[in-house]
């Protein structure tokens, strides 16, 4: 997959300033994604947004609050996020025309994990991390789409190559568990989202001016260098096809 073209970590740029560069079809892509939001709302409802506060997300958020859209967003904090994410998550909620849910793990199965397995199981075994990610994002994720019809995702074919082929909108799940995915920036770049973000004067995680293209949890992000692919700081100690929590990998 594309790499992204990241300054020095040394330098303080803002991310607008660094990647905002809208491709050429920017202005259809924008069009098809305001009227896929809005074909979601009418038809889909009860409908949600998932977002981890990241660039993409925060892109999503500002155009269902613009388009007056009856979709609520919720957000996973796992109790290990970065205080720049917890700050983000307070400013939406003080501000987002749309509902904001936040859902938590158990605490009992927090404490329980990191008394049996330690704070930092995470870096003993993919299948530790998977464990935590479980607890932390799997089980509250599952009580966030209780009920739904659909959810909204921040996923774009750039990211990954385990994304390369992530459509506008995924029914593969409808048949067993009665739930459609739409991914309505499946198709933008990452010049797209910040041209966005610059445009609207978006608030977004000041990570981003960190070099943190994709930001998780603290113990389990890194910022990353010129030259290294898009989600290089994410498990980084992990092979590359490992890298998913769950939340995007079908059963």
């Amino acid at each position: 997959m594309s790499q992204l073209s990241f300054l020095s970590a040394s330098g303080t740029s803002k991310a607008t300033t660094l990647n905002a560069r809208a491709s050429d079809t920017y202005a259809a892509k924008l069009a098809d994604t305001q009227a896929l939001l809005q074909r979601a709302a009418a038809e889909f409802a009860p409908v949600t947004q998932a977002s981890s506060l990241g660039a993409e997300d925060v892109v999503i958020t500002h155009l269902i609050n613009s388009l007056q859209l009856d979709i609520p967003v919720f957000v996973l904090d796992t109790g290990a996020l970065h205080t720049e994410t917890l700050a983000l998550l307070e400013r939406t909620e003080a501000t987002s025309r749309a509902s904001i849910h936040v859902y938590r793990p158990a605490h009992e199965s927090v404490i329980q994990f990191v008394r049996t397995q330690g704070q930092d199981a995470m870096y003993q075994s993919i299948e530790l991390r998977k464990a935590c990610c479980g607890i932390r994002k799997m089980e509250p994720l599952a009580r966030a789409l209780q009920g739904q019809r659909a959810w909204i995702t921040g996923l774009r074919q750039e990211q990954s190559t385990a994304r390369a082929e992530v459509p506008l909108q995924d029914d593969s799940e409808v048949a067993s568990k009665n739930l459609s995915k739409f991914n309505p920036l499946a198709q933008w770049t990452w010049g797209d989202v910040w041209h966005y973000i610059a445009t609207h004067h978006v608030d977004y995680n000041p990570l981003h001016d960190q070099f943190f293209p994709s930001v998780g949890c603290a113990p389990c992000t890194r910022a990353i260098s010129m030259g290294e692919a898009f989600r290089a700081g994410r498990w980084w100690w992990e092979d590359e096809a490992a890298k998913e929590c769950g939340l995007h990998v079908k059963n």
